[in-house]
């Protein structure tokens, strides 16, 4: 065993916490750093870290001791950060999106391929057992030919747990790029790269009350759609109706059905590791659970990113910045087609991310 990879952290918001959790104590990845806005969130959990240093977010960006920033930052931020981490020669992996629009992604890829560092991002939950137990049936042909699929995601809006929602309503934000990588990034693993899309949305509340924390009661404005639709054509000819919405109470659709010429699959929640896959065959009458056959076990937030550290020449990573471009030109194109009242063609593809085995705790942590 080499000497282990060394991580720094920016931005120590709500997420922050499942992603240390993940990484701390593991013995690949060594998080040597951390950086927050706020220096006293920084310091305060350099406190309950032994080894860990509390850094200006300028410092850690030119430390020495780290080989990879994790970018916890908001989406109005990732790129400014990630191409910062790139031009001091460091790996950059992040939350989702990529970038708040798609040329700041494109300039981050860009220039990352031009100082040979990687980029990885954000979802990795598409690498547990949930979403990998239902590709690998749709690939051992569970349901035939796969024809067509739906994603649905809706919620009554992060405002009303989260204390400080500000970004989920301004660029960067809504339902598609807020969610949208978690189904978007599923269903390039299911039904591999889009190559056009055709989108709606709309913007019917321009106020949002925040509904807990310090601020509660406050109205903060609404400035990004809040309810996105769509077509997605799959390249290879898969249809995919999509539907993400911070407008209604809640749905009783499957979070991802895939219907095939000879079954119907519904997969998990994309937004959780785990869950379970049900498939009802043609002429069956009854739907059956499938046992988790492929994915990380008992996967959190951050194996994504060990994943990312443990690439080679023969395996890229998997929760990569090439897929998270494609997903990001996804959405953005869904978006441009709605306004601009066309079908959009995407510019970039993907490969399908290579699928995980069934990997148990001890084997990837």
């Amino acid at each position: 065993m080499g000497d282990a990879h060394r991580i720094g952290v920016i931005g120590l918001g709500v997420i922050s916490r499942a992603y240390l959790d993940t990484l701390v104590g593991r013995s690949a990845v060594r998080v040597t750093a951390v950086a927050d806005l706020d220096a006293s969130r920084s310091a305060a959990v350099a406190a309950e870290l032994p080894g860990v240093q509390a850094l200006s977010v300028e410092e850690l960006l030119a430390a020495p001791d780290v080989d990879t920033v994790l970018n916890l930052t908001v989406p109005a931020a990732h790129a400014e950060i990630a191409l910062g981490a790139v031009s001091h020669g460091k790996n950059v992996y992040g939350e989702k999106p990529l970038a708040a629009e798609l040329t700041a992604a494109r300039g981050v890829l860009e220039a990352a391929e031009k100082a040979a560092v990687g980029v990885g991002c954000a979802p990795d939950t598409v690498l547990g057992t949930g979403v990998q137990t239902a590709r690998s049936a749709v690939d051992a042909g569970a349901v035939g030919r796969p024809l067509f699929a739906s994603a649905v995601m809706v919620t009554p809006g992060h405002e009303r747990w989260h204390p400080q929602p500000d970004f989920y309503y301004t660029a960067g934000g809504g339902p598609l790029l807020d969610m949208g990588p978690y189904y978007l990034s599923s269903l390039v693993h299911l039904l591999g790269p889009v190559r056009a899309v055709i989108g709606a949305s709309s913007r019917l509340r321009t106020e949002r009350v925040i509904g807990s924390g310090p601020r509660a009661g406050e109205r903060i404005p609404v400035e990004v759609d809040s309810h996105v639709s769509g077509v997605l054509e799959h390249e290879g000819g898969a249809l995919t109706t999509i539907t993400t919405s911070f407008d209604g109470v809640t749905t009783t659709a499957a979070p991802i059905e895939v219907h095939g010429e000879t079954g119907t699959l519904t997969v998990p929640d994309p937004n959780t590791f785990d869950g379970e896959v049900r498939l009802l065959e043609l002429g069956a009458d009854q739907w059956r659970t499938l046992p988790p056959s492929a994915g990380y076990v008992g996967a959190a937030r951050g194996v994504g990113l060990l994943d990312f550290v443990a690439a080679d020449a023969q395996r890229p990573p998997r929760a990569s910045g090439e897929l998270a471009l494609h997903v990001l030109e996804t959405m953005t194109a869904l978006l441009r087609s709605s306004a601009e009242g066309r079908r959009i063609e995407l510019s970039t593809s993907v490969e399908r991310p290579d699928p995980v085995p069934l990997t148990p705790p001890e084997k990837w942590r």
